[in-house]
């Protein structure tokens, strides 16, 4: 808040939010803390800490000062309670499960994900015992249908990746809420510039930092931010790990002691605890170098993808183009709606002559980079059938709205004439 009153804009909470240069060292740069652990005042002061009695700094699997910062910041970027930062995208999004399930317990995501969240969803998670069904979540009544009486968690992506859905997310929160489940949103494709996932119900964002949020291809992350909105009390024996007394803790009852903030709390002294999947507070401070100009980039890589979209759309050699910014996207009034400010920057789009025109299209590209990625400054091309998404299987490709024709481009900041020359020469 600030001393008018005001809240805060995105741009002022990116460069200046959960940081006081006076109180460190005068140092206008949040510095690395490059260190495994913290000095303690006394044996009193390190009983206390590992008994959650007080906060601080034990060991930097579970605390550093420099990515506190970075957590601070995405928290309050989404308007949440607490956040939580882990050394990938995929981790953060493995325990933003974790911290619900467990063996016997269910999950409904809709079918139109990153490909490594479906080998998750379906392969990884059913051999610790949780099952999933995957859904056509552009129709939120499909969700419904699929929930059970042991399901724990909606699972959805703020915008397909790289179908390029765009859903109806307050529809959803309120049949999930309605039968007391959360509601977990990937939010990577379109960061807190352009959506935040709590202003329409959804109750925890997961990111993989490593893309848009880092932005430069430099350092691996993600983050969990939680609302705080969803009431874990309501339903006690739903939620036994948030209110039962903890045995690993000395019965602590972690809702009763940490109130909203406690599904993070919860995440930290337990998964990332024991998991160990932290981040680098080198990666930490890299992260917040991104962070920085996250709100001047994002449009610029909205409004150059448009640009490169409606070329395509043109094009003699382009089948079809997928980019919610397009009139002809089937969810473009939606995109309208909830992305006013720019429909993202990834774009998908059929080629003439199928896989084989796609391989030399790509190898013909001089300035995008052929990797497995999406988010960087530069853009970014790939064959998502043959990559990203072949493990899954041909049901699965058609339900991602992959088929074997489909290019992703992930545009970048450069300068939009050369970009388009690029592709114009590959076709």
């Amino acid at each position: 808040m600030l001393e008018n009153g005001k809240k805060p804009g995105l741009g002022t909470i990116v460069l200046h939010h959960a940081y006081e240069p006076l109180k460190n060292f005068c140092s206008a740069a949040v510095p690395i803390h490059m260190t495994t652990a913290y000095q303690f005042e006394s044996c009193d002061y390190a009983a206390s800490l590992f008994a959650l009695t007080q906060p601080g700094n034990i060991y930097t699997r579970l605390q550093n000062p420099t990515t506190d910062v970075f957590e601070q910041r995405m928290a309050a970027l989404d308007g949440g309670v607490d956040a939580l930062a882990f050394s990938s995208g995929m981790q953060a999004i493995m325990i933003s499960l974790f911290n619900l399930l467990g063996n016997g317990d269910h999950i409904v995501s809709a079918a139109a994900i990153y490909g490594g969240t479906i080998t998750l969803l379906q392969h990884s998670l059913a051999k610790l015992g949780i099952q999933n069904t995957f859904v056509d979540a552009t129709d939120a009544g499909n969700i419904e249908k699929a929930i059970r009486p042991n399901t724990k968690a909606v699972f959805i992506e703020s915008i397909a990746n790289p179908k390029n859905d765009i859903l109806e997310y307050e529809k959803i929160t309120e049949i999930a809420h309605k039968h007391g489940i959360p509601v977990i949103c990937d939010n990577t494709v379109t960061t807190p510039v352009l959506f935040r996932p709590f202003d329409y119900g959804i109750d925890i964002a997961v990111y993989s930092a490593t893309k848009y949020i880092n932005g430069h291809g430099n350092a691996m992350g993600g983050v969990v931010v939680d609302s705080g909105n969803f009431d874990w009390t309501r339903n006690p024996e739903k939620w036994p790990q948030f209110n039962k007394p903890d045995p690993s803790y000395h019965g602590v009852p972690f809702a009763e002691t940490f109130g909203k903030a406690c599904y993070i709390v919860m995440a930290r002294t337990h998964w990332l605890r024991d998991m160990g999947g932290v981040i680098s507070p080198f990666n930490s401070f890299l992260m917040l170098q991104g962070l920085e100009t996250l709100h001047l980039r994002m449009p610029r890589h909205c409004e150059n993808a448009q640009k490169v979209a409606e070329f395509l759309e043109k094009h003699p050699k382009v089948n079809y183009v997928n980019y919610p910014g397009l009139p002809s996207h089937p969810f473009h009034d939606r995109a309208r709606k909830y992305f006013p400010n720019g429909a993202g920057g990834m774009i998908g789009f059929g080629i003439k002559g199928g896989r084989e025109a796609g391989r030399k299209f790509i190898e013909s590209m001089k300035l995008a980079y052929h990797v497995a990625n999406i988010g960087d400054t530069r853009t970014l091309v790939i064959h998502p059938a043959s990559t990203t998404h072949s493990q899954q299987t041909d049901e699965q490709l058609v339900a991602a709205g992959i088929g074997p024709d489909y290019i992703r481009l992930c545009v970048g900041i450069e300068d939009i004439d050369d970009t388009i020359a690029d592709i114009d020469q590959a076709l």
